[in-house]
This record gives C-alpha cells, sequence and structure tokens, in this order.
C-alpha cells in the first residue's frame, strides 16, 4: 500500500517502518551504538564521501533515527526530515546552515522566548541582522525585503500569544524573491496543519511538545526539502550545534507519534470547551483561541487549520498580581513551561518562557505583561473548567478554593 493511498491516522503508526524488515518487530529497535563498523576502509571511505548509505557515526544519524525521521516527512509532507536533541537543536541547526554574516532575516513580532533570544543575543553577535515585523499583514512584507533578506520566520500560531499568520501569502511573496520560509509549526502539529503544503520550504518543531505528547523526551524535528536537510545534517547539526537526538528518545517520540491523531482530537475538544468558558466569563477580558467566533483570524484559520488547537492564551479582568494569583490557586492546573502534554499546564509568559524580552521588548512584541498561556490537557473537561472556576472565584470574590479538587492528596 503506497502511503499516500493511507489516512494520517494509519501513517502516525505504519509509516517508515515495517516489522519484516526487522526480525519481525513490532516495536523498532532502539539503536545505541555510537559508532558502526565498515567492511573495508574503502567503504567507509565511500561512505564519508556521500557515495553509499552506509551509517557511520550516530552524530549523522542511525537506522532507528532514519526510521522516525521518514515517519516525520510523511506526516509533514515533506520530502525529508532530521531530528535532533531539541527543539531549539532543530531551529539553531537550520538557520546556522541557511544565513551567515550580513544576512538578514525578517521575523514575525511574537516568537517562543528562547527563539527570539538565540536571533538577539544570538545571531546579532555573529553579524547576522534580524528584523522584526507585523507578518499577520503580510501585504507589508515585500517593503521590509533587501538584498540580504535571505531567510523569513514565523510561528503560526505564534507563542504565547495565538496570533496566526497567513503562510501561503508570505510563502508566494518569498518565493517571488527567492528567499526561504521556515514556519515553526509546534502548536498544530502536521495533524493540524501543513506548512510545506502551504508553500513554506522549512518547518521545525519541538518534539517535545504534541510530537512527543508525555513530557518525557525533549526532541526537535526539521523538515524540508532533501537537499536542505542533507545541509543542515551535515553542517548545522553535525558542526554547529551537534544537537544529537538519543536512541532513546527516538523510541519515545516513535512511541508518541503512534497516538497524535487521537491525542490531538480531545486537545482541541477540550481546549474549544475552555476557550468558549473563559469567553463567558465576567472575570476574563480576553481570550485568543482560533476556534472562537470572536477571534480576530478566525476566517484565516479555517483555511489553513484542520482545527483550532489545543493552546489558547487569555487575560484576567486584572493586573499582574491577579494573575498570578489565579495561577496558584489552581490545583488540577500544573503551573509549569512546556505544552502539548497529557496534563493541562498554565504560565504566566512575561514571567516564565518569555522572560528573556524586557518589559519594552513584551509591548514591541505584541505580548501582554498579564497574558496567560494555557495548554489544555486530556483531563475530563468538567473537571479543568471547574478547577479555572474555583480559582477565579478565589482571585475575585476571595473564596479559599475548592481543596475537593486536589489530585494530590
Amino acid at each position: 500500500m503506497k502511503n499516500k493511498h493511507l489516512h494520517f491516522a494509519t501513517r502516525t503508526i505504519h509509516a517508515g517502518y515495517d516489522p519484516h524488515q526487522n526480525h519481525g518487530a513490532l516495536t523498532p529497535p532502539i539503536h545505541t551504538s555510537s559508532t558502526f563498523a565498515f567492511n573495508t576502509v574503502e567503504q567507509g571511505g565511500d561512505a564519508f564521501a556521500g557515495e553509499n548509505d552506509h551509517y557511520i557515526y550516530s552524530r549523522l544519524g542511525t537506522p532507528s533515527q532514519q526510521q522516525l525521521e521518514q515517519r516525520l516527512a510523511d506526516l509533514e509532507g515533506s520530502e525529508a526530515a532530521l531530528v535532533t536533541a531539541s527543539g531549539m537543536g532543530a531551529i539553531t541547526s537550520a538557520i546556522w546552515s541557511l544565513v551567515q554574516a550580513g544576512d538578514e532575516i525578517i521575523a514575525d513580532k511574537s516568537l517562543y522566548g528562547c527563539t527570539f533570544s538565540f536571533f538577539e543575543h544570538g545571531l546579532k553577535k555573529f553579524g547576522v541582522t534580524v528584523n522584526y515585523m507585523d507578518l499577520s499583514k503580510p501585504q507589508f512584507l515585500t517593503e521590509h525585503i533587501t538584498k540580504r533578506t535571505k531567510l523569513v520566520y514565523t510561528e503560526s500560531p505564534s507563542n504565547p500569544n495565538m496570533r496566526l499568520v497567513d503562510i501561503a501569502a508570505v510563502a508566494d511573496i518569498t518565493r517571488q524573491h527567492g528567499i526561504k520560509f521556515m514556519v515553526d509549526n509546534t502548536f498544530c502539529t502536521p495533524y493540524l496543519q501543513n506548512p510545506i503544503s502551504l508553500g513554506a520550504h522549512i518547518v521545525v518543531h519541538s518534539a517535545t511538545k504534541y510530537l512527543g505528547g508525555h513530557g518525557d523526551l525533549i526532541a526537535g524535528v526539521v523538515a524540508g526539502s532533501a537537499e536542505d536537510l542533507l545541509h543542515i545534517r551535515q553542517f548545522g547539526l553535525k558542526d554547529m550545534t551537534g544537537a544529537v537526538i538519543s536512541g532513546h528518545d527516538v523510541a519515545l517520540l516513535m512511541r508518541g507519534l503512534k497516538t497524535l491523531h487521537v491525542r490531538m482530537d480531545r486537545h482541541c475538544e477540550n481546549a474549544q470547551k475552555v476557550a468558549e468558558y473563559l469567553n463567558e466569563s465576567p472575570y476574563i477580558k480576553q481570550v485568543d483561541y482560533p476556534g472562537l467566533n470572536g477571534f480576530s483570524q478566525a476566517e484565516l484559520a479555517k483555511k489553513q487549520m484542520r482545527q483550532p488547537g489545543g493552546m489558547l492564551a487569555f487575560e484576567l479582568q486584572g493586573d499582574r498580581a491577579q494573575a498570578a494569583a489565579f495561577v496558584n490557586q489552581l490545583q488540577l492546573i500544573l503551573c509549569a513551561v512546556s505544552l502539548g502534554d497529557t496534563e493541562s499546564l498554565i504560565q504566566h509568559p512575561a514571567s516564565m518562557t518569555h522572560s528573556t524580552y524586557t518589559e519594552e521588548e513584551l509591548i514591541a512584541h505584541l505580548i501582554s505583561p498579564t497574558l496567560l498561556r494555557l495548554s489544555v490537557g486530556l483531563e475530563h473537561i468538567d473537571d479543568i473548567i471547574a478547577d479555572i472556576d474555583q480559582a477565579l472565584e478565589s482571585v475575585f470574590n476571595g473564596g479559599s478554593g475548592n481543596k475537593e479538587l486536589s489530585v494530590f492528596a
């Protein structure tokens, strides 16, 4: 059966691996060897010259890693994929391979804190200029492009404020100018959105999040053309970052992918109900979630996302201290960074994931200091909403909270 005829759910389980080619093992074996033996010097020399596909050293790949990469490429709709030791390992390995001193990057205004820090405190230190603009308005992109522009970079939805970028519109402009376009697809996963089919050249993920799905691994993914991925593997990963994934994390990620579609359906279902609940609460000033009819980019969400996702952002009718008090009062929903786990997780970006921004930079990059980011988990929806309700009542009406919600007693 050809993969192009199989549904996404089937491909998450079968793509890239044949048990009959692995002694019948239903679960792919874990390859932990750091190096691989050659039959002859000549065979080794040919491998280093790229004239055969013999494995050399695990920094360049292993059989189990290749199986995972084939599956991820299949799901993302790309020619090739590369897995790394972390999401930042994926981003930095890719970008170090695409730019050099004197080049320019155009990035969206809203970015994950560590990506912003890499741009501001890493790339700029080595002579790469990074210019920020509101890529949700692609009609203004052309006027920012110069002869030095080599890459346009965005997240969609963006972390943490859920802004969307019209990927197809930006891709059309970058294609006209011969510029690479990279999209961080972490929030959506390939189940909800495929940037490459919309025209992006390279897609990155923090696979730590939804792709792994259980909070027990750290990994990253780069997907794109075979030519780009070969360069990123042999230069960005091998020589610049060394962000090599372990064999055990490969196995955990392969396992997590098998339930991606099932988990994402429930994440989306729960997040929609939480967003609707918050949107009706008198204690909430604003809810940003692509599935709400009042979301400013709802039509774009319907055009490029299959479902609205499991992430949402919101602000209370209060100040920063009340936002912190609300988070502190939650009992079932845990205060933690990361996202996409089975557990519901909440955090205050200005204090945590985006603390690399100054107060002025938060405002300039469209991140409210009182914003809260919620990753809605797989718990029963009634329990999630009950926890939010008791925390809101505690902050705004002086209640003591519902101690019966605690599952840790």
